[in-house]
């Protein structure tokens, strides 16, 4: 931990950095001591990933000087970067889907003698490292075959072998179930333990409160400042990040009772496209004009899956029946879904949300291309106009529209995200964790926006894995176990206690 006799491990000095004519950093200082977790925190936009790409040697060009142990470093690649003991986890993981567990955990990384792999001693080392990560997985199991909360402790899994002495971590809880977020903060006190710093990124309160033993603040591109974790209340931290006071709690408002606006009967989806277990097994549910329905459930549950059911998102047919403004419909892929009026925010925007390598306009306006070509042309004029008015509405503040979203923060990819179904007008939202990545004040724009579709009379499907959230936001909330329904709450009725006992497989009493 810092201390006058201590030296940190990294120091960065006056680091600044341009993209272009736009200045994304401007003289920020940070630095990292052994056996400490050092938040960094700010809104999305506020230069943390720049920061942070700096360090690991993603970008070469940038101002100002990074010291390691009392060297002068200058990292020219991640490779070289983690050849010196830094390691980053970043919050879009980086491992290959076909290759298996352990050849992921020693990518680019072999046990070899002679040029010949040494598979048992591979194998061996893997076996180990998942075992003291508490972690269990087959190992020569493929990583697209593992859930997003296991891809992500591996990635975790993977940083720690090459033995770093500072270890990044962005957003690394926002995929875990409760479950495994515990193992990661066991993990995290381990490391401090054997003398490595953490750099944290976070936007969950109630992780840096846990966590952090120091934070430092970054505010468009410029360095706020840093305090011992203890001297920064929650309510200075958040003034800090966003140049204003945020007290509002999360609500809901405009509630409408309406008439029923979506039905559907009987959704059943197997593992591997009718191979495997069920994963929903037969649910039905309904949600009205203007309500919200949470759906709830630990990693495993089903929920997701039921979201892209509902959306057509398989190959097979998924839904006995559904019916959508009185009216019954066939939904047997996205493009009945979204002709239909039913647009669905995915909870993995990089595989399945957004094309990375095209443009804030493209991805805006990429599932209503239909409203916006006249004889085969797309309007470039349109496009243009689209995307402005929906930058606007989600709050993006950039330079240009033309912008790759792939250069985005994460925060302001899931804005695009979110703009792109809006843009089809839907009748119902399917919203999987879509606050995930998002700093405290774009929340709550996002709760306001939430709000506002549902005094227009559009039907929600919320899931989100913040319980205050759900609790807030819900006007009703349905609980799953392992494909099948446990309970169903008013807002008035749920409680935290009462949804995460359901979720763990107590069916709700009939009254």
């Amino acid at each position: 931990m810092n201390d006058d006799q201590i030296d940190p491990i990294v120091a960065m000095k006056q680091i600044g950095k341009k993209f272009g004519n736009v200045r994304v950093l401007e003289g920020v200082d940070f630095d990292i001591y052994p056996g400490e977790v050092h938040v960094l925190a700010g809104e999305n936009g506020a230069g943390k990933s720049t920061l942070i790409k700096i360090l690991s040697g993603v970008h070469t060009s940038f101002q100002g000087e990074i010291w390691l142990n009392g060297e002068k470093v200058a990292p020219s690649s991640p490779l070289e970067a983690n050849q010196i003991g830094i390691s980053v986890i970043h919050q879009e993981l980086s491992l290959i889907p076909a290759m298996s567990v352990a050849d992921n955990l020693f990518l680019g990384r072999p046990d070899t003698k002679a040029g010949f792999m040494r598979d048992k001693r591979h194998r061996a080392k893997a076996q180990a490292l998942v075992k003291d990560m508490g972690i269990e997985i087959d190992i020569d199991t493929a990583i697209e075959n593992c859930s997003i909360s296991i891809q992500q402790l591996i990635e975790i899994t993977k940083a720690v072998s090459i033995h770093a002495k500072v270890i990044v971590m962005d957003e690394p809880s926002s995929a875990l179930n409760a479950r495994d977020v515990e193992t990661l903060y066991t993990l995290i006190d381990k490391l401090k333990a054997s003398g490595c710093g953490i750099v944290y990124i976070s936007h969950r309160m109630e992780e840096i409160e846990r966590l952090a033993d120091r934070i430092t603040v970054l505010r468009d591109g410029k360095y706020v400042g840093t305090s011992l974790a203890k001297d920064l209340p929650i309510p200075k931290l958040i003034n800090w990040m966003v140049g204003r006071d945020i007290s509002e709690p999360i609500a809901r408002s405009g509630k409408l009772s309406g008439e029923e606006k979506l039905s559907v009967e009987r959704v059943t989806v197997y593992e591997n496209q009718g191979r495997g277990k069920k994963l929903v097994d037969g649910v039905s549910l309904s949600v009205k004009s203007g309500e919200i329905l949470g759906i709830a459930g630990l990693q495993g549950s089903g929920a997701s899956e039921l979201l892209m059911g509902i959306f057509g998102g398989y190959e097979k047919k998924t839904v006995d029946q559904l019916i959508l403004n009185g009216k019954r419909i066939q939904v047997e892929s996205p493009g009945d879904a979204i002709q239909n009026g039913i647009a669905f925010l995915t909870n993995d925007r990089k595989a399945t949300g957004l094309v990375l390598s095209m443009s804030i306009t493209d991805n805006t306006c990429l599932a209503d291309l239909n409203n916006l070509t006249k004889w085969g042309w797309i309007s470039a004029s349109r496009e243009k106009k689209v995307a402005e008015e929906h930058g606007k509405m989600m709050g993006l503040r950039l330079p240009s529209y033309e912008t790759e979203v792939g250069n985005l923060s994460g925060g302001n990819q899931q804005k695009v995200a979110i703009a792109k179904w809006l843009q089809i007008k839907p009748h119902v939202l399917l919203l999987d964790e879509p606050t995930r990545g998002i700093d405290i004040g774009a929340k709550h724009e996002i709760y306001a926006l939430i709000n506002e579709l549902t005094q227009t009379g559009m039907a929600i499907l919320l899931i989100t894995s913040e319980m205050p959230e759900l609790l807030a936001l819900s006007d009703r909330i349905m609980v799953m176990h392992r494909g099948k329904i446990t309970a169903e709450f008013t807002q008035d009725e749920a409680t935290a206690e009462k949804v995460l006992e359901a979720a763990m497989g107590k069916e709700k009493t009939k009254s």
